[in-house]
């Protein structure tokens, strides 16, 4: 570790940090959601402790205590959903991207999302269902593995090659379906033809049966600000229809681009 982690690490607060891990455990658990003890497995303290600590989430409408039966459950709280708007509507792009995310869900009829690079993570911060009673699943706010997401490879695909190895091995390449890239040499061969043509395919990469296809959005400066994604079942759909999805995705994502004051995928440079 640095001299400079370790400075950092003095100021780290340990009961927030806990805290925290609180939130995360909750974050991952079922609907249903956890009890006392199952807090405190998870986040590997004593059961007076996570009581405690709960119970101050809680206070601050972090955390919601819920009663099943004779069992107290906690789950994530409605003051975290009132955050994530906020912090989504700082980042300014969603105001300017969320009605073309209408406009691009109303023409395919397909749940379509919009996604940044955080830390190398791909992570949703808006989306606009499709219709009807079928709703594909991408919770907001969740980091996903860049190198198995067609955000994800938007978001990477112009990026020097140094830049998307150290992204890949720092966050590893792990093998989600019989489909996922899981070579670093492949992958950046595949996020190179998707510079090419300005759009790229999640098929059936992170779930089995399920098509993503991505396109990025670029800000005044030419780099990649945000990606565009809509996602469908596989069956059924040829390559070209696939392809013919990238170029409409491709579309929406450059009218963002030109909201933004940047340039159309078609006036980009070559990647080198």
């Amino acid at each position: 570790m640095t001299e400079a982690a370790n400075s950092d690490d003095k100021y780290t607060l340990r009961s927030l940090g806990r805290a925290l891990d609180v939130l995360q455990a909750l974050g991952s658990a079922s609907g249903m959601g956890m009890s006392v003890g199952e807090v405190a497995d998870a986040i590997g303290v004593s059961r007076s402790t996570a009581f405690s600590l709960l119970q101050t989430l809680v206070a601050r409408g972090f955390v919601s205590d819920n009663r099943l039966g004779g069992a107290r459950l906690y789950r994530l709280g409605l003051a975290l959903v009132h955050l994530g708007d906020q912090a989504a509507a700082g980042l300014g792009i969603t105001q300017i991207a969320t009605p073309v995310l209408q406009q691009l869900t109303d023409t395919t009829q397909l749940t379509s999302r919009l996604a940044v690079l955080d830390d190398g993570y791909a992570v949703a911060i808006s989306r606009v269902d499709a219709p009807g009673p079928f709703r594909m699943s991408g919770s907001l706010g969740r980091r996903e593995l860049p190198h198995c997401s067609a955000v994800g490879k938007s978001l990477m695909m112009r990026l020097p090659e140094e830049k998307i190895m150290a992204i890949l091995t720092r966050l590893g390449m792990p093998r989600r379906t019989e489909q996922t890239i899981t070579s670093q040499a492949e992958l950046i061969a595949d996020l190179r033809l998707a510079a090419v043509r300005g759009y790229a395919f999640d098929n059936e990469e992170d779930n089995v049966g399920v098509i993503c296809i991505g396109a990025a959005i670029y800000d005044r400066t030419g780099e990649a600000a945000a990606a565009l994604s809509v996602t469908t079942m596989k069956l059924g759909r040829s390559e070209d229809d696939m392809h013919q999805l990238g170029f409409v995705v491709r579309s929406y994502a450059d009218r963002i681009s030109q909201l933004l004051g940047g340039p159309a995928h078609a006036a980009l440079e070559p990647v080198a």
